[in-house]
């Protein structure tokens, strides 16, 4: 059996894990141009990666407006969401969201955008083998994935 952790957005991931937390694979959200010039998660090929990992279970970042972000990023932001909820529901894939403060407590990352790099830090040394993985500032949202993944597994009382 494998979880899936998922950080929603253009620049977000889907981390693959076993039920121990053990890192499986890490892919990039699939993000497509669209007609307006803007990225946006493209839903058959989110399909077609979330099904490849035969995952029963995923750990999605509870994402929401944030304070002086447009309409157009809270719209997008919302699409996203959808995107991921109606791919697993269509998959049977059952999802449980995780908000970012309970996800950051739980992988010792404290509130506050200067923070955020901080997540590839924590993923780096909790997968050292896996480094390479999130040795770019942009990857980012790869350990945000994994994390949010790890968090799901601590808070249900499956991981360590």
């Amino acid at each position: 059996m494998t979880i899936i952790g998922i950080d929603p957005g253009v620049s977000g991931a889907v981390a693959v894990l076993d039920p121990d937390g053990r890192l499986i694979k890490i892919m990039d959200m699939p993000a497509t141009k669209e007609a307006n010039g803007r990225s946006a998660t493209n839903a058959p090929l989110l399909a077609s990666m979330i099904a490849e990992t035969h995952a029963s279970l995923a750990y999605v970042e509870l994402v929401g407006p944030m304070p002086k972000e447009g309409v157009v990023g809270a719209f997008s932001f919302g699409r996203c969401r959808g995107v991921i909820e109606g791919v697993c529901g269509a998959l049977d894939v059952r999802v449980v969201f995780v908000t970012p403060p309970v996800w950051k407590r739980i992988a010792n990352i404290p509130p506050g955008k200067e923070n955020k790099d901080l997540a590839r830090t924590r993923a780096i040394a909790r997968w050292p083998a896996s480094a390479d993985l999130f040795a770019r500032k942009k990857d980012q949202g790869r350990a945000e994935a994994a994390l949010i993944a790890v968090a799901g597994l601590h808070r249900e009382g499956k991981g360590q």
